[in-house]
């Protein structure tokens, strides 16, 4: 019965000059920077530019007081201003006090308590703002003085007004400048934050499957272990009651007669290299659907799924056989052959988790009764040799 060509892919591992040579590890997980570093200097930045913004605010605020302020003097001004242009009006023509009509001197007194309001502002500034003496404030004082007094307080707090408007605008700018700049900080922060931990989980997935591999498989032969092999045949469809074609299983030991000579006699390298060659052989001679295993030195197991025919098994069973001839014939080896012991499920086998046992037993059937040749296994335990 013409077989397919075996479609397992396992990577094959670096081959070992001899199985006692220590291994060096097989790969190290490097990092340079990572997200907590990235993420820690950002922060940091971020930091100082909230402490440029916090006092750039402070300085908004600042000016904005100054502002009201200005604005608080420069009304208090007008209204000064006001009160001298009706004191001027009411004014009499003659200059003889004695003769001042009522109005007019309420007008003195009204400009006095104005200018009186306009210092007191100003003299309460903190800064180096021009003070009003206490003699301008007198109701007698000349109205030529009065408007110099006002022109010179109006013009200085008009030019304020314009440099805090101008720092203002400047501060307001910044501010605007630095919150983008954060922005994009924490933006381009995040996304390399993100990026890098993005790179760092599948670097740490590669490893974690790498890991996962070398713990399924053999590392001399890159062929399943023991342990995949009770996995294959845990989720087999075997579990199903009944026995149709597709739930049929079955496991054929293989042990290497004469692979303790090959050691002895040429060395453990030519060993390996032997088993490395039989392994390649085994993986090649079974369909895709099919698994090959190491059990352990120079012992094999290989799942076959879906039968109908013990002699299907059969020639299964010798193309595996003359794996083994061809690579010993190929390498120099004469003396090395195979002893295989099959069993099936669900017939002799009614357990499917007793199958590698069974073959086991049928092998060592197989070994007794004179090697390089293979057996089934029945119901009472007796093997049937071919």
């Amino acid at each position: 019965m013409a077989m397919e060509a075996s479609g397992i892919s396992t990577p094959t591992p670096e081959r070992h000059g001899s199985a006692h040579v220590a291994r060096k590890p097989a790969f190290t997980v490097r990092f340079g920077w990572g997200p907590a570093t990235l993420a820690g200097i950002a922060v940091l930045c971020l930091l100082a530019g909230l402490l440029v913004l916090a006092l750039q605010i402070k300085a908004i605020f600042s000016d904005q007081l100054k502002q009201e302020y200005t604005g608080l003097v420069l009304d208090a001004i007008g209204r000064a201003e006001s009160a001298r242009d009706l004191a001027s009006a009411r004014q009499p023509l003659t200059g003889d006090s004695a003769t001042e009509p009522q109005d007019y001197r309420n007008a003195r007194i009204t400009l006095a308590a104005r200018l009186a309001s306009v210092a007191a502002l100003v003299n309460a500034d903190p800064a180096a703002a021009p003070r009003i003496p206490q003699r301008a404030l007198s109701p007698n004082v000349n109205f030529d003085d009065t408007d110099a007094l006002l022109r010179s307080e109006s013009e200085y707090w008009h030019r304020q007004r314009d440099l805090v408007g101008a720092d203002l605008h400047h501060r307001t700018s910044r501010v605007a400048k630095t919150l983008m700049v954060l922005s994009a900080l924490i933006f381009s922060a995040l996304v390399t934050a993100l990026g890098m931990y993005a790179k760092r989980t599948r670097q740490l997935a590669r490893e974690s499957h790498r890991f996962e591999f070398a713990a399924l498989h053999d590392a001399l032969t890159g062929l399943p272990n023991r342990r995949h092999l009770f996995a294959a045949l845990a989720q087999s469809p075997a579990a199903a009651s009944g026995a149709s074609l597709a739930q049929t299983l079955a496991i054929l030991y293989v042990d290497l007669d004469g692979f303790k000579q090959v050691n002895d006699s040429l060395g453990h390298r030519i060993g390996d290299e032997l088993l490395i060659a039989v392994a390649r052989r085994f993986r090649e001679s079974v369909r895709p659907v099919d698994a090959v295993a190491r059990i352990g030195g120079d012992e094999f197991a290989v799942l076959v799924r879906g039968f109908s025919l013990d002699v299907e098994l059969g020639a299964i069973a010798e193309r595996l056989i003359a794996c083994v001839t061809e690579a010993g014939e190929q390498m120099g080896i004469g003396f090395v052959s195979a002893s295989i012991g099959i069993a099936s499920f669900p017939q002799p086998v009614e357990d499917y988790r007793n199958l590698l046992a069974a073959a086991d037993e049928t092998m060592y059937q197989v070994k007794r009764s004179g090697k390089n040749g293979y057996a089934f296994a029945v119901p009472s335990g007796r093997a049937g040799a071919f």
